[in-house]
């Protein structure tokens, strides 16, 4: 039985204001992802630039994304206390300098912290996004308007590869850098002059300063959920594969290993954005009219990328053809649209109150993974000369573990979900009209 068209007492209405207050949180998180992605197409830049080796190259990443993963749970709960437009902003002003200040960092160290700062007020966007579409639409839009951000997104990634790209080789890194920048400014202007937490009528129950026994009681009880558990493994082992592959390595990868001219391997990084945006809006439409895809959909995604790595990491002859190339960057595309299912798990296992919460939880998932597999690679290349097919190996251990997990919970997140589901529609048989 689908849920997918429950409409819910107190649902907010939508609408084209909806659609407008919801176009300016997601331009924000656009941006932000443009900053996020920009080091992925200027990798063999800053090897130049700062003399660093593939280590110390991956740590630039790692860094952003270790400070993006552990932010997750306090942004949520953030977002629970403070509301959407307070935390957006405190995201704009921190990836806005972050940005700058790495188109101006003389050293390795100072653009380090530069993409730690960045990473930060990155973490603030995405779940702030997810929230604000709770509190301006329908829950039955819910998988869609998740998908819809996630493919905001992904248009970011895409100003990254095709635009930062050729300004990176034109005017050079602090001008390309800095230029970029201005994008944080105006979106930060829009945002204190449209942006609303809530539509009229429709403002969340006051929530009473409790301090830390407030935090652990949000915590654990998202936590409880098996819901919130499968979404973030869910997250974990579909969404990795990707973001390494745009966020740092993919550039290299085609190039150093499979022989590429860069614009050929930008074309190819520009085709897994594309088909990220496309999949995304596949994925949304069939999710918002049958909630029984969700897994099968992500399953099929982790097993296709396994798939079409392992063809390509073990071609016997010394570069993969063009067309396998083509394939795992038109699969590796779905994979950020398979993420989103992630929430489609542990949003109906949560109330409200605690969605921020339960998103930060979830959206852990994917970047502890991206983190883990960005180091893997970066060390195992510097230990094996170079080797892209052993380095690379690292995402197949990460999914064995992310399949096992989602296999093993499954079926108490379906049976609980059941559960709630029921006891939303009796209570809204009482609800006086």
């Amino acid at each position: 039985m689908s849920s997918a068209g429950t409409t819910l007492p107190g649902d907010p209405p939508g609408g084209r204001r909806a659609i407008a207050v919801w176009g300016v949180g997601v331009a924000v998180y656009f941006v932000a992802v443009i900053f996020r992605t920009s080091l992925g197409v200027a990798g063999l830049d800053a090897v130049e630039r700062f003399h660093v080796g593939a280590s110390a190259l991956s740590t630039f990443s790692i860094l952003q994304l270790l400070v993006y993963a552990g932010m997750q749970i306090p942004v949520g709960l953030l977002v629970d206390r403070l509301g959407t437009k307070k935390v957006l902003g405190i995201g704009v002003v921190l990836f806005t300098v972050g940005q700058l200040g790495f188109a101006f960092s003389p050293s390795y160290g100072t653009a380090l912290a530069s993409r730690a700062l960045l990473g930060c007020g990155d973490a603030l966007t995405f779940i702030s996004v997810l929230r604000l579409g709770t509190r301006w639409f329908p829950a039955r839009r819910g998988p869609l308007v998740a998908q819809l951000a996630g493919l905001a997104g992904m248009a970011g990634n895409l100003v990254s590869t095709l635009v930062i790209a050729r300004l990176l080789h034109g005017i050079g890194w602090t001008a390309a850098f800095a230029g970029s920048a201005l994008a944080g400014v105006v979106v930060l202007v829009l945002l204190l002059l449209f942006l609303k937490d809530h539509p009229e009528g429709h403002e969340p129950e006051p929530v009473p300063h409790q301090g830390a026994a407030y935090v652990r009681r949000q915590i654990a009880a998202s936590w409880r959920e098996p819901g919130t558990r499968l979404g973030l493994w869910v997250h974990f082992t579909t969404q990795f594969p990707a973001m390494v592959f745009l966020l740092l390595w993919g550039l290299p990868f085609l190039v150093e290993a499979q022989g590429l001219t860069r614009a050929a391997a930008g074309e190819l990084l520009t085709l897994v954005v594309l088909s990220n945006m496309l999949v995304g809006l596949v994925y949304g439409q069939i999710i918002a009219r049958h909630h029984g895809a969700r897994l099968p959909l992500a399953l099929t995604t982790v097993g296709a990328t396994a798939v079409l790595w392992a063809a390509t990491l073990a071609y016997p002859a010394e570069h993969a053809p063009m067309w396998l190339l083509i394939v795992l960057c038109v699969v590796l595309g779905a994979c950020g649209p398979a993420s989103m299912i992630g929430f489609d798990f542990s949003r109906p296992a949560n109330p409200p109150e605690r969605q921020g919460t339960a998103s930060g939880i979830t959206n852990m998932g994917g970047f502890v993974a991206s983190m883990t597999t960005l180091l893997a690679i970066g060390v195992l290349l510097d230990a094996t000369g170079d080797d892209y097919t052993v380095a690379f190996s690292a995402v197949f251990v990460l999914q064995t573990l992310g399949v096992s997990q989602i296999l093993r919970l499954r079926r108490r997140a379906a049976k609980r979900e059941r559960e709630r589901l029921v006891a939303s529609r009796v209570s809204s048989v009482h609800v006086p009209v």
